[in-house]
């Protein structure tokens, strides 16, 4: 069947480590989309994070889509129309922020370009390797974002629908209380790793899949004629939706044991590899 759609994950998938879009990716990507194929980005990330790789790889002239906080907010990017949103349920948004002060970890909110968090000096995470990284720091830069510090995140949640909560935490941290983090919410919030150093919490039932579900029947698009890439656990559900779905090199694998395809990884053209043989 003709492939008419292209949903990718950014971190891990898209970009490379450097967090950029390869040459070689970037004009595989551009010639599907001049041959009528849509592309989808699709990720973690706010919408107003995916708007400069959107507009590199010219969306808003093609009519993708951008598939924001897992599947929680999507948006046409040639028109900006919002398609799909579903926020928090707000009592348990409020009842989250109240259970993380119990654990070692760095809670956001990202409305917007806003990025609130609560102690903007309360920024670096541990790696694996003992190196330091402020967190806060890279998800502004990575998205795009102004830091807003609050007294309390509850302010937020007072004040407008949130589509996400993200926790960053030492990976080893988050590896051994992640289960005690989510275990008062796992049948009133989808919860989940979309990176080691990241667990965040949206509304229950949000996921790529879902989002994609939803909105590409309306433009006539069945899930049989979609390729899926991803890396990570948040893209497992897409991965397994769409008729093609590739895994990363770099991918999880748990993603791998669902994925049709394995290509190379994101520092290897890894979509492009995978594009060559599937479109030629």
């Amino acid at each position: 069947m003709a492939i008419k759609a292209i949903a990718m994950d950014i971190d891990g998938t898209l970009t490379n480590d450097q967090k950029v879009i390869s040459p070689r990716t970037r004009e595989k990507l551009l010639a599907a989309q001049e041959s009528g194929i849509k592309l989808i980005l699709a990720s973690g990330r706010p919408a107003w994070g995916l708007r400069a790789l959107a507009q590199e790889l010219d969306l808003q002239n093609h009519d993708g889509l951008l598939v924001a906080f897992n599947g929680a907010h999507v948006v046409d990017a040639q028109t900006d129309e919002v398609l799909f949103d579903q926020a928090m349920p707000a009592d348990e948004l409020h009842r989250l922020i109240d259970h993380l002060r119990n654990f070692d970890v760095i809670p956001m909110i990202s409305l917007g370009r806003d990025l609130h968090v609560e102690d903007s000096y309360h920024c670096m995470i541990t790696l694996p390797d003992g190196s330091q990284k402020n967190i806060v720091k890279y998800e502004r830069d990575a998205c795009d974002l102004k830091i807003r510090e609050v007294e309390s995140l509850h302010e937020v949640a007072d004040a407008y629908p949130v589509d996400k909560l993200l926790t960053a935490g030492d990976p080893a941290y988050l590896q051994a209380h992640y289960e005690e983090m989510y275990a008062p919410f796992k049948q009133t919030l989808s919860g989940m790793f979309t990176a080691d150093w990241y667990f965040e919490y949206t509304a229950p039932g949000i996921d790529k899949a879902r989002a994609l579900e939803g909105a590409l029947p309306k433009l006539g698009i069945d899930a049989s004629e979609v390729v899926s890439f991803g890396d990570g656990q948040n893209d497992k559900s897409m991965i397994e939706w769409a008729g093609t779905g590739v895994a990363m090199g770099n991918a999880v694998d748990e993603v791998k044991a669902v994925a049709q395809m394995v290509t190379a990884d994101n520092n290897e053209d890894g979509i492009a590899v995978a594009l060559d043989k599937l479109l030629g």
